[in-house]
């Protein structure tokens, strides 16, 4: 894990993409780019995956895009990790950040269920980001 005290640990752990075409999307990603499928939950429009970059650096994938194509993509989060989401949590708030997902213990998944404990909050620029710490056995 990085070395940033603040957050408690440091580095991407994920960028979220909403896909206009989720089996498509999934299939670029994988077949395409060599990311590997490392969890999924969902139906639907309500699918998701975490697909591995090949370093421990994810691109999730959700269903449920409007297929409008807007200029800036469709990326809508960006993640970092924590071996500390609560005091992660307080140090953005201190900097002027506006909670939006209190942090919370969530199982990711089916195949391993994953244990994870998360929390969003709102920059200054409006931009989200979540603090994502790994909880069992299967680390991500």
């Amino acid at each position: 894990m990085g070395t940033n005290a603040k957050i408690g640990g440091g580095g991407f752990h994920h960028v979220a993409l909403r896909a206009n075409d989720f089996d498509a999307t999934v299939k670029f990603y994988t077949e395409g780019l060599g990311f590997v499928e490392k969890n999924n939950w969902g139906e639907g429009n309500k699918r998701a995956v975490l697909l591995d970059s090949g370093d421990g650096n994810y691109m999730e994938v959700f269903a449920g895009g409007t297929g409008e194509q807007i200029p800036e993509g469709y990326f809508f989060h960006v993640a970092f990790r924590s071996n500390n989401v609560d005091g992660a949590v307080e140090a953005a708030v201190a900097a002027g950040a506006i909670v939006t997902v209190e942090p919370k213990d969530v199982i990711l998944g089916l195949n391993p269920p994953t244990p994870v404990r998360i929390a969003f909050v709102k920059g200054l620029n409006g931009e989200i980001i979540e603090f994502f710490q790994s909880t069992g056995e299967n680390q991500l």
